[in-house]
């Protein structure tokens, strides 16, 4: 009897000191865990508007322009700089919890003597339609003046320039040949250049910064939507695209301007990086952005690409496509007050939750030209200037493959990566 106690004393002495040794293991394990994720943990991506302590020693004394709009902010906390009330507490613009402000208000925050604000396409708030002229004006909070560098005015004139020892440049590009931030880029460097001011980009990463893809433009359909002999997607940051700009000698007469480029933080361009701000007004979320080089050529076709609804760059449509079971009227919005096909029934195709893309895709356009019901009336002359080059359209309308069509880019694609690989930062 005793025997059987001590055995099942002993025994359940065992089970005791093995669950004891299980949960200290346990408990080391969890620690050890706890230890790996913040040692493994991605460090946040900071832009080069948050990597101030670099910029700010260059511009302190200067009398500073900066180029930007909404895009432009920078991330701050209750504990970040700024200013302090007389029980030693931030206040205004860095109370609270982390959030955004805008670069400028930072700058002036910062004692930096900024003079005057040049805002590109869509305006300095960014609210302005794709193509609307903007107006000079004074910005409502800080009283700075507001140059417009769109319509007449896409080059910063000399009298504009007058009095400023550095000019910021701030801007959040989406990685397309055609959207409109880089080319305002190359006039600010080329007025840089010949007014002798030091020009300073702080970098922000691209959301399409691992594509490179599409047809090379040809010199002779340059515009203000594709300037540079260069892809439809480039898979650069702005930063980069700017030593590009500047060792290429692409700006008039083979001029460079005193560039810096202030780098992002911790990024890499695989990487994915969602924009804390639209970037202009009809590219409202990441599908958006995403999907925005591959739809965009609608812009040079009869079909609509969902300005003038909720869905911009998600959607496509026309009332010469079939009923495919989707359908959309474009109405005038916030960044289209005159929709393409404003009111008419469009019918065609929802993107707002496909897969993302990893190249540029021409299966929807390809689809919707074979499927409208006039083909001569498809394409407007608009469609060159955006493709950069005539063959694309050629190609589409002879029925070549999407297949032979990527490949007849294969050369000048690898060719633009050997001269780009010299100007990457990341």
């Amino acid at each position: 009897m005793i025997s059987k106690l001590v055995f099942k004393n002993t025994v359940l002495f065992s089970v005791l000191l093995m669950l004891s040794c299980g949960a200290s293991q346990m408990k080391e394990q969890r620690a050890k865990s706890k230890e790996d994720v913040v040692e493994n943990a991605t460090p946040e991506i900071k832009t080069g508007a948050d990597n101030f302590d670099t910029y700010l020693p260059l511009l302190k004394g200067k009398k500073v322009g900066i180029v930007t709009n909404q895009t432009g902010i920078i991330k701050v906390a209750g504990n970040t700089g700024g200013i302090k009330n007389d029980k030693g507490e931030y206040v205004g613009e860095y109370e609270g919890a982390e959030h955004y402000i805008s670069i400028v208000d930072f700058l002036l925050d910062q004692k930096i003597n900024l003079q005057k604000i040049f805002a590109p396409e869509h305006g300095f708030r960014g609210t302005a339609d794709a193509g609307e002229h903007v107006v000079d004006g004074k910005d409502s909070k800080t009283g700075l003046p507001i140059i417009s560098l769109y319509g007449d005015n896409k080059k910063p004139k000399p009298e504009q320039l007058a009095g400023i020892d550095v000019l910021v440049f701030d801007l959040q590009d989406v990685g397309a040949r055609f959207y409109t931030y880089i080319s305002s880029l190359h006039y600010v460097m080329e007025a840089c250049a010949e007014n002798n001011i030091q020009l300073i980009i702080l970098d922000r990463p691209n959301p399409n910064g691992s594509i490179v893809d599409g047809p090379i433009l040809e010199k002779e359909f340059s515009s203000f939507i594709g300037m540079h002999t260069i892809p439809t997607l480039h898979g650069m940051t702005i930063g980069e695209y700017g030593q590009m700009i500047n060792g290429e000698k692409w700006l008039k007469n083979g001029i460079q301007c005193k560039l810096t480029v202030v780098p992002c933080l911790n990024y890499k361009r695989e990487m994915f990086y969602s924009l804390p701000v639209k970037p202009s007004p009809n590219l409202p979320n990441d599908q958006a952005i995403n999907l925005y080089a591959s739809l965009c050529f609608f812009e040079g076709t009869n079909v609509s690409l969902g300005r003038g609804t909720n869905k911009q760059f998600q959607i496509y449509g026309s009332p010469d496509l079939p009923n495919s079971g989707f359908s959309f009227t474009p109405m005038p919005n916030e960044g289209a007050k005159e929709p393409p096909l404003k009111g008419k029934l469009c019918y065609g195709e929802d993107l707002s939750n496909a897969p993302k893309v990893h190249q540029l895709e021409l299966k929807w356009l390809i689809k919707a030209y074979n499927e409208t019901t006039d083909k001569s009336k498809f394409f407007t002359p608009f469609f060159t200037k955006l493709a950069g080059t005539k063959k694309l359209q050629q190609q589409i309308e002879a029925g070549t493959s999407e297949a032979d069509i990527r490949k007849s880019w294969e050369k000048g694609l690898n060719d633009f990566k050997v001269m780009r690989k010299k100007y990457l930062i990341y």
